[in-house]
């Protein structure tokens, strides 16, 4: 199907899903989690020949890491989906009214996007949130995934439009694009008229094309250069607990540690357990003079090391003198996505809250947390890194809009 086609059907499909009732929405939601499950086979059969390619073409293994699937991970995903179902469903909800002096009632409420277009990388995970969360808003959505997970995203995605005909919804809700060129992509891009929005969501160098040419609305989900700030009044075990669940829990996540910031007058007592836990982990060490002072196995820190996330077995560490050069140097190299603090001085906690320019800012816990289904908001579309419409974990409320509703009673403009 041509791709201006598609856009047009799932033009009329949006208006449609407007009137359909939160309890069907939530029905097709939970048939969609039970044939997720039912259908395991069938998806891991998909997902062999992915990793098959993958492996064949020496993708890094934290790269296969997001591309594989297991029975877990499918029952994980439709669990995300039932979450979706059990959500407050905003759509409808009114945030105000208020009476004019002319008797004119001025209310606003909640309403959906329309079309959404979701371009993203590797991750399966992201064909069943994508959906669910834009159907759960009555939105439509066109999605568009990486060659590298194309037969696992069709399986999904055939999944998903047999779960909508058996509730009796058009299946038109969703388009999967399996031509993942990337002139079929640009042209996706710049679908004016049919797409609303456009989410990106993958590694800087997609986010970057889509930005630049899109001529799409775009809410764009960064790269996730996260740091763990070890303050002088650190917890020195809870520091090293946090860096490794953060560092090494999983490798190839946004939301995963790449930067470590040590204040210098905690640096004798945790700097040898921190470099020791790394090193045990298979964890290299790039870090500034005064860290390679702790290790020979501590390699040099280039600037561009500050800047990088590595989605690898790589952290950057960078000592300071102060809070405010750690705050400043977080700033300068940071990518908007999520920062921590260990500390037990209250007054340096609040600090790094105000002044840390980021989407999500913590207190003495892991980066990890950044995500939609540990913030409450069941799956997540993506983490946005910029200040508008949306910031943070994006959820249900971040794919819709508003309207102004206005009652009269025969009122004219004099």
């Amino acid at each position: 199907m041509e791709l201006e086609q598609m856009g047009k059907l799932a033009k009329e499909a949006s208006r449609s899903l407007i009137t359909l009732s939160k309890p069907a929405k939530n029905q097709c939601l939970l048939t969609l989690a039970d044939n997720l499950v039912q259908n395991t086979d069938k998806i891991l059969t998909a997902n062999a020949k992915d990793i098959e390619k993958g492996e064949a073409n020496h993708m890094p293994e934290s790269l296969l890491d997001r591309l594989r699937l297991t029975g877990e991970r499918i029952e994980g995903m439709a669990e995300g989906v039932r979450q979706v179902a059990a959500l407050d469903d905003p759509v409808g909800e009114v945030l105000s009214m208020k009476e004019r002096p002319n008797g004119l009632l001025v209310g606003k409420k909640r309403v959906p996007l329309g079309v959404i277009g979701m371009i993203y990388e590797s991750r399966p995970n992201v064909t069943v949130d994508a959906f669910s969360l834009c159907f759960k808003t009555s939105n439509a959505v066109i999605l568009r995934g990486g060659s590298d997970s194309i037969y696992s995203n069709m399986a999904l995605a055939d999944i998903i439009k047999k779960s909508l005909e058996e509730n009796k919804i058009t299946p038109d809700a969703v388009f999967l694009l399996e031509d993942t060129s990337r002139e079929t992509a640009t042209r996706m891009m710049q679908l004016n008229g049919y797409i609303d929005v456009l989410i990106p969501r993958g590694g800087a160098g997609l986010i970057r094309s889509v930005v630049q040419n899109a001529t799409v609305p775009v809410i764009e989900t960064g790269t996730g250069n996260c740091h763990v700030y070890v303050d002088a009044a650190a917890d020195v075990d809870m520091a090293v607990a946090i860096v490794k669940n953060a560092k090494l829990q999983r490798l190839g996540v946004c939301n995963a540690c790449e930067s470590l910031v040590i204040h210098k007058d905690i640096a004798n007592q945790v700097m040898p357990k921190l470099l020791s836990m790394l090193k045990e982990n298979g964890c290299e060490v790039r870090g500034d003079e005064r860290v390679q002072a702790y290790s020979s196995d501590v390699a040099a820190a280039t600037t561009e090391d500050y800047a990088t996330e590595y989605l690898d077995k790589i952290i950057s560490a960078k000592m300071v003198d102060s809070i405010d050069e750690a705050i400043a140097h977080i700033n300068a190299n940071s990518t908007g996505h999520s920062e921590t603090i260990v500390t037990n001085d209250y007054r340096n906690a609040q600090r790094f809250l105000n002044e840390i320019d980021s989407a999500a800012v913590y207190v003495n816990a892991s980066t990890r947390f950044t995500d939609g289904f540990e913030f409450g908001f069941g799956a997540e579309i993506g983490i946005s890194t910029q200040k508008l419409h949306a910031r943070g974990p994006m959820g249900l409320e971040a794919l819709t809009t508003t309207k102004y509703i206005i009652y009269g009673n025969g009122q004219i403009r004099p």
